[in-house]
């Protein structure tokens, strides 16, 4: 235990000078509830597909991925009934903050992936300017599978990859957000289109693809159970370092072990709520955070 304890405290130092990457998936937001009721946010696979299914589980074979079962709804009602449903769940609705992008706002890594389509990352800096990349899919007139925003600390800018400034703070969000205007990638036709385009090149901004050479990543809540979101990652983290960094999940699966053994990326037998106590976090909810644990995995 005194080993781990000494990694997490070498893995704080290096997220809060950039030396490491977080890699954000659905369990960087436990904790995060309604204001109103209470109810945790979806996040995971499983919490997606029930909250757009009005808490009803759908079959075994749409249960086992979100973007399976919205690829299900676009086919009945239409893509817009996706994205009217992820607006409504992550601007609409009012959310307490999780305490790991708490901490991250207290910090304010120069570059965050996040896998997640909710908003605390990007209003964690929201009084500082920065520059946020989001994916987009199935879009005519560019031949590129992001757009880029520049935030001056009030309103967001669409500009070109050439106007980035590369002293400001980078926010990836590949799968989208709702702000400054809605941008998705959800169901299965987004997946095979934004997937194509990022094996393929063209889903990374070349400024990105720079500065992200020889990094290293500490993916936090998330398991590396699904096809979608390995190969995500897969294509994000290309170029990274030797190790490509590090992935805290308190029990991994065989399946976990060997793809991250694939990637470079070395498994540390921890979870969120650990790294926040060595950070100096004291938070009631930091004993319920599972470091992204999914029903069904």
């Amino acid at each position: 235990m005194r080993m781990v304890s000494a990694r997490l405290e070498n893995f704080v130092k290096e997220l809060a000078s950039g030396e490491l990457v977080p890699y954000l998936g659905p369990g960087a937001l436990t904790g995060s509830v309604d204001t109103a009721t209470q109810e945790p946010i979806p996040a995971d696979s499983d919490s997606l597909i029930l909250a757009m299914n009005n808490g009803r589980p759908m079959s075994p074979r749409l249960m086992w991925e979100f973007s399976r079962a919205a690829m299900d709804v676009e086919l009945k009602r239409g893509r817009g009934a996706v994205h009217r449903f992820l607006e409504a769940t992550y601007d609409t609705r009012s959310w307490t903050r999780s305490p790991l992008h708490d901490w991250l706002q207290s910090i304010r890594p120069p570059y965050v992936i996040d896998i997640n389509r909710d908003l605390q990352l990007q209003d964690s800096y929201a009084d500082a300017p920065h520059t946020l990349v989001r994916g987009i899919a199935r879009t005519g007139g560019t031949d590129y599978r992001f757009r880029i925003h520049a935030y001056d600390g009030e309103t967001y800018r669409e500009v070109a990859q050439d106007e980035v400034d590369p002293s400001l703070p980078v926010l990836f969000k590949p799968m989208g957000s709702p702000r400054p205007d809605a941008t998705y990638i959800a169901s299965d036709a987004d997946f095979v289109d934004y997937l194509t385009e990022l094996m393929g090149g063209f889903g990374i901004p070349s400024f990105v693809k720079r500065y992200r050479t020889g990094k290293r990543y500490l993916f936090l809540g998330l398991r590396f159970t699904r096809d979608t979101e390995r190969m995500v990652m897969s294509d994000m983290i290309y170029g990274a370092g030797s190790p490509a960094g590090w992935a805290l999940i308190p029990e991994p699966t065989e399946k976990e072990r060997r793809f991250c053994a694939t990637k470079n990326v070395e498994i540390l037998e921890a979870d969120i709520g650990d790294l926040l106590a060595v950070a100096g976090v004291s938070d009631p909810m930091r004993e319920l955070i599972p470091g992204g644990h999914e029903i069904g995995c």
